[in-house]
């Protein structure tokens, strides 16, 4: 019956640099916007795809929140350098500073970390095509390509 997740909802506290965030730097498509109301509504994958609904809030408001952005894997191997030449700082799950990123063994799929301007955690996060693997953990990116006999 349930098919994905259509929408989902964060609260902001200013909702003109949230809507440039997301819009601008992150290039999302605007949908629908009530600046009077405090909301606006971005489409994520398309159009009617799935949505994003930003709602501004008093700080006492806005709980820091997750959630992830599914991407391609190709654009994976270039996501950090995109994120850092916007200005995002990005990290790896484990936040280590290994200067790479960790794949999932249990999905498979490759992530990395960003935050929104009130602090939201993000993830750009792309699927491998190879078959689960949960019994390795988290195993750096370039050590499941070698694994796979590919390069990152």
């Amino acid at each position: 019956m349930i098919k994905g997740i259509y929408e989902t909802h964060l609260n902001v506290t200013n909702l003109e640099k949230s809507h440039h965030f997301y819009e601008k730097v992150l290039g999302l498509t605007h949908a629908y916007r009530e600046p009077e109301q405090g909301y606006s509504f971005y489409w994520i994958g398309g159009e009617r795809y799935n949505m994003l609904g930003l709602w501004e809030k008093e700080p006492a408001q806005v709980q820091r929140q997750h959630f992830a952005f599914h991407i391609a894997l190709e654009d994976m191997k270039h996501a950090v350098e995109y994120l850092e030449n916007k200005g995002i700082a990005t990290r790896n799950f484990q936040d280590d500073d290994i200067g790479e990123l960790y794949v999932f063994g249990w999905m498979p799929a490759v992530s990395v970390y960003f935050a929104d301007p009130d602090g939201h955690s993000l993830e750009f996060i792309a699927v491998l095509p190879d078959e689960a693997k949960p019994e390795i953990g988290l195993v750096p990116w370039s050590r499941w390509e070698k694994m796979h006999g590919r390069g990152v």
